[in-house]
């Protein structure tokens, strides 16, 4: 079986955010025009992939989970996050959230940050582990996982 990308898990947790919001609101949180500052954290995420992706490239290394990494890039936005696609997923969701406005939206980020931070995050850190040794464990002293 082909493993799922995060995107796939993205663009899931979007659909069930957006989901929930409309079958069960249980409170409004937010309302017009407050809504619209969910834009913040959505511009930041995507801000987020984009440099963390121009990054990798740089170095010309893996984008694509699980799949080996030619270089350990610790600058740029890794320099304050060791997750700076995954986060920006994340505040993404989490302006969708916002901008909603409901408690139910909201209850799927942290869901979805558990999902990265179980199927993705800790087996990529192992790989990085095996891969860069002492030098990936001497970053992971540095930069926190998330933020």
């Amino acid at each position: 079986m082909k493993q799922r990308l995060p995107p796939t898990y993205f663009f899931g947790a979007i659909v069930l955010a957006v989901a929930v919001h409309l079958v069960l609101p249980l409170q409004q949180l937010f309302h017009f025009p407050w809504r619209l500052i969910g834009l913040l954290p959505l511009l930041l995420g995507i801000l987020l992939n984009l440099l963390a992706d121009r990054v990798f490239k740089k170095h010309d290394t893996t984008v694509k989970p699980f799949e080996e990494s030619t270089a350990l890039v610790t600058g740029g936005v890794f320099s304050f996050t060791r997750n700076p696609m995954y986060l920006g997923m994340t505040l993404i969701l989490f302006g969708i959230a916002a901008m909603l406005g409901s408690a139910t939206a909201f209850l799927v980020v942290p869901l979805f940050a558990a999902l990265l931070d179980r199927l993705f995050i800790i087996p990529e850190e192992e790989m990085l582990d095996d891969t860069f040794g002492q030098q990936f464990r001497q970053y992971r002293g540095r930069v926190r996982r998330w933020l």
